[in-house]
């Protein structure tokens, strides 16, 4: 498992649920945020409006949102690399659970 070390910098809006994320060590990801759009914390960013308010965090050095939802600044680092289709994979599972209940377990 890799687990890098990184920041957040500062990101961009890009289109809609879609950031292009900039880390401390200089490199960029354009990430497409909607395919994870599910669950407790996730769900509710599909709020266009709601998900507009990201932020980074001063203290931990990654993306936020006013209800809390954020992720491990590695993941975001990794997302193009894997990290984030395996999260959309868990983030249907959610969405199954939620739709069907039982399903997901």
């Amino acid at each position: 498992m890799k687990h890098l070390l990184v920041r957040v910098a500062d990101f961009q809006n890009v289109a809609p649920y879609t950031l292009r994320v900039t880390f401390d060590d200089g490199t960029a990801q354009t990430i497409d945020f909607e395919p994870v759009l599910y669950g407790h914390y996730y769900g509710p960013l599909r709020d266009l409006e709601l998900f507009n308010q990201v932020r980074v965090d001063p203290e931990v050095h990654t993306l936020v949102w006013p209800n809390d939802a954020d992720f491990d600044p590695a993941t975001l680092y990794y997302w193009n690399e894997g990290d984030g289709a395996e999260l959309a994979e868990r983030a249907q599972g959610w969405e199954q659970a939620r739709v069907a209940p039982g399903a997901g377990e």
